[in-house]
């Protein structure tokens, strides 16, 4: 009879034979991703969450700068500013107010021209003030490094009827012009309103010109005061 074996003993020579066996850990294949194709059977590049091409809020584009960007060294604000107004409206604002701006002094030296009230106004400076700081405003923001070279192109320093044309183009240029108008328009309409005061002529026909056509008004003028000194010779 075989004597009884430890439980120690036992456990050792079971770990022993298991030890003698060489034990191998494969690791476990990963299924192969399908990448979609197209018709053609060109592979689709799948999208990522990181391919997002901007951020969600525009405000939020100047604090973070897509990959590859380079930095100009200095912060970028959280938050740009925006401007007010656009080109485009500064200059149909400035068009619009320039022009109603002028139409009350028209309107007083051709319905009232006798009235006191129209012989003060039209004595005072404000309008040619007010139509100059906007022309000026609107000639700083018209002005480009070409404006000069487009006004006189020629080998004599002469403007140019192609450079004009080009240089009026924009609608700020335009804008400017305009306001540069209305100033000597209303200028030259208080000139011959005064003269007309002062040698008893009417004046209603040719300061109604000189809002729009103010070579034509002062033409008339010129035209209507010849006309009513011969008529007074003649008595």
């Amino acid at each position: 009879m075989a004597p009884c074996a430890s439980p120690s003993a036992l456990a050792l020579s079971a770990s022993t034979r298991v030890s003698s066996f060489p034990l191998t850990l494969r690791p476990r294949p990963r299924p192969e991703a399908r990448v979609p194709r197209a018709p053609g059977g060109a592979q689709l590049r799948p999208a990522t969450a990181c391919s997002w091409p901007r951020p969600l809020l525009p405000e939020l584009a100047p604090a973070f700068p897509r990959a590859g960007a380079r930095s100009a060294g200095r912060p970028q604000p959280l938050f740009r500013p925006r401007a007010m107004m656009t080109t485009s409206q500064i200059a149909s604002c400035a068009f619009t107010v320039g022009t109603v701006a002028v139409l009350p002094f028209y309107t007083l030296m051709v319905v009232a021209p006798n009235a006191d009230i129209t012989k003060r106004t039209v004595e005072s400076s404000a309008p040619y003030v007010a139509l100059g700081l906007l022309y000026a405003y609107l000639l700083y923001l018209s002005w480009t490094p070409d404006t000069l070279r487009a006004m006189f192109a020629s080998k004599y320093w002469l403007p140019e009827l192609p450079g004009i044309v080009r240089m009026f183009a924009s609608e700020m240029t335009v804008a400017s012009a305009w306001i540069h108008l209305l100033a000597v328009d209303l200028f030259a309409a208080r000139q011959v309103y005064h003269d007309g005061l002062k040698n008893n002529i009417e004046t209603r026909h040719s300061v109604s010109l000189c809002l729009l056509f103010c070579p034509v008004g002062i033409l008339a003028h010129v035209v209507t005061k010849v006309l009513a000194g011969a008529a007074g010779r003649s008595h």
